[in-house]
């Protein structure tokens, strides 16, 4: 009955450069630079000042505002043009079986949050509508206030508040193909198709995704690592000994909403993605590595990867009330890098030990994700993500979110996708189908496009 493909929005902040303009090109798709009236910069003037800054959550130095929408203006609309901070754009998404279409018409602002409204509406063939959006930074902390859609006892729907690379497009596949969720930059058996050369190591076929036979993965190779040979294609920078700094675009998720268990319970899926995988997809997850400090309400998620993906996640109980079915409040999430908050509390934290390198997957370290990330906010329903009681679920549903913020420390602010140290511009630019057309959805098949040659491969 419904359709397993989804399109879903995506929405661009726009960070003014050094000149004024709006990066990348300057000007909006409408030719204009478009304002809310009296309320420009990228910290919003209805930001209460007493929130300008922040202490650090894992024990860092303090840390100042960089970027805020308290979505207070009423009625604003997202289509590409419409919004300074923010551009939608339509796609078919087809990643995560979504049986929703995300459509900009299901993106506003009211009572003074942004507002993503889930409906039970027939459109481009699905029986569903929703909505989308993000921006970019590297480093620091991001909060979000939110009231979650529906009740805390009837399943199906999967909010979520996520990061991903610049580099790589949701939804667009072909930018995605090699790319995510890789976070690497050493060259060795990680970077290639399968993690394996002739079937070695051993660790690469066997123990992983037991519906696949027990193949740890199926990725087909870190597309711009440092092993690409001099002279390819790749967006820089270079290391001091000449090799190519890998680049990808790699997950950290704020939240992701499930209701589950008996009796059914909120939580927050709260995680981080990780490729190339270690053996069994089993991380180090030691009390130093994961650390959680109240395991009454926060256990390790038991998901740890399959083909296509690690995970390191833990799940966090949510406030039962802070559904729109239910008293409505808020809660706030976020993460600082890399330590989740839920209900405006610590709920766990990663230490980079525990993606460290792995012996028996010849792998090394996987670093905390460097690159440019931007925020994608949606609400869909998919049964990748569980069951989905269309039955019971109270259509139109809504997610609320109060405000957004970024703040990070003095010394080390970094807003805009295309910094010095991790340029995306000129790539993207390079290959600018894949990251807006949504049909081409592999690199090497639809688009057309080699990989770069791997000197671990002899291909230089």
């Amino acid at each position: 009955m419904y359709n397993s493909k989804v399109c879903i929005v995506i929405l661009f902040l726009l960070v003014p450069d050094s000149h004024g303009g709006f990066n990348l090109g300057g000007i909006n798709a409408s030719g204009q630079i478009p304002k809310i009236p009296g309320n420009m910069g990228l910290i919003d003037a209805d930001t209460p000042k007493d929130v300008f800054t922040k202490p650090s959550w894992n024990g860092g130095p303090d840390m100042e505002l960089v970027f805020s929408d308290e979505f207070n203006t009423p009625g604003r609309t997202f289509w590409p043009g419409d919004d300074p901070y923010w551009e939608a754009v339509n796609l078919h998404y087809w990643q995560t079986n979504n049986l929703e279409w995300y459509d900009p018409e299901a993106i506003t602002t009211k009572n003074g949050n942004l507002v993503v409204t889930l409906s039970q509406k027939d459109t481009h063939d699905l029986n569903y509508q929703g909505g989308e959006n993000k921006f970019c930074f590297t480093g620091g902390y991001i909060e979000s206030s939110v009231s979650l859609p529906g009740v805390n006892n009837v399943v199906g729907l999967w909010p979520a508040i996520w990061t991903l690379g610049n580099l790589g497009r949701a939804g667009y596949g072909a930018s995605l193909e090699g790319m995510w969720p890789y976070t690497y930059d050493a060259c060795d058996v990680g970077t290639v198709a399968n993690q394996s050369v002739n079937g070695q190591p051993v660790a690469a076929t066997e123990n992983g995704d037991q519906g696949k036979g027990g193949v740890l993965s199926y990725l087909p190779g870190q597309r711009l690592s440092r092993c690409t040979c001099k002279g390819e294609s790749h967006p820089g920078p270079i290391h001091s000994d000449g090799s190519y700094v890998g680049r990808a675009a790699p997950e950290i998720d704020m939240f992701e909403a499930q209701i589950t268990g008996e009796p059914l319970t909120g939580q927050v899926s709260q995680s981080a993605q990780w490729g190339p995988f270690n053996a069994g997809y089993i991380w180090q997850n030691t009390s130093n590595n994961e650390v959680i400090p109240n395991p009454s309400i926060t256990v390790q998620n038991t998901y740890i990867g399959g083909v296509q993906q690690q995970a390191t996640s833990v799940l966090t109980n949510t406030n039962p009330n802070c559904y729109e079915g239910e008293t409505g409040c808020f809660a706030v999430y976020g993460f600082e890098y890399i330590t989740w908050v839920a209900n405006n509390e610590v709920a766990w934290t990663l230490n980079v030990a525990g993606v460290g390198a792995d012996s028996a997957a010849q792998i090394s370290a996987r670093p905390i994700p460097q690159e440019p990330m931007y925020i994608i906010m949606n609400l869909g329903m998919s049964t990748n993500f569980g069951p989905v009681d269309l039955a019971n679920l109270p259509f139109p549903v809504h997610m609320s979110v109060d405000y957004i913020r970024v703040y990070q420390p003095v010394n080390a602010r970094n807003i805009g996708c295309d910094p010095k140290a991790f340029p995306t511009a000129e790539y993207i630019n390079t290959y600018i189908e894949a990251y807006t057309d949504p049909n081409l959805t592999t690199w090497k098949g639809d688009y057309g496009q080699p990989f770069p040659k791997n000197s671990f491969l002899n291909q230089c």
